[in-house]
């Protein structure tokens, strides 16, 4: 995911889930595969929780800010390191084209609009709502760096 998505930090794998899924209580206790609640948590530098925001499901994620204003509040001084040198990664063969992650970000905004105004949660479904916005605003941006490398 570093070298596919250019990102510039590293990211943690639990295939076996002891890493940190189980030990954070992470492991989602309703699936059978053991697959990890969405959840972002901040460490500090002397190992302390500082901030945790889990997730009810995999479409209720939370936006970075709050993790961002946790590190920031950490007092840090910044970490200089060299930009990810992106490999050639390849799709795998279910995965969505990347110029077709607006589209499907815009569909799911609307779908969940529609479940909102049917069922009445109309909160959850505007929530849902700003999340793909945010996501659709994130794609967008990376086809400008995409663009910008050309």
């Amino acid at each position: 995911m570093v070298e596919k998505l250019n990102l510039p930090f590293p990211m943690l794998s639990d295939p076996d889930r002891n890493g940190a899924i189980g030990p954070y209580g992470l492991k989602n206790p309703d699936d059978p595969r053991g697959l990890a609640i969405p959840a972002v948590v901040v460490i500090g530098p002397e190992g302390d929780e500082v901030m945790r925001i889990v997730s009810r499901d995999f479409a209720d994620r939370p936006f970075e800010d709050a993790a961002l204003e946790a590190v920031r509040a950490l007092g840090l001084a910044p970490v200089r390191q060299p930009p990810p040198t992106p490999g050639t990664p390849e799709p795998g063969p279910g995965a969505m084209p990347f110029t077709d992650l607006v589209t499907y970000f815009r569909g799911a905004k609307f779908a969940a609009k529609a479940m909102g105004m049917r069922t009445g949660a109309s909160d959850e479904a505007e929530r849902f709502g700003a999340l793909m916005d945010h996501y659709i605003e994130d794609v967008k941006a990376m086809y400008r760096i995409m663009r910008d490398r050309v």
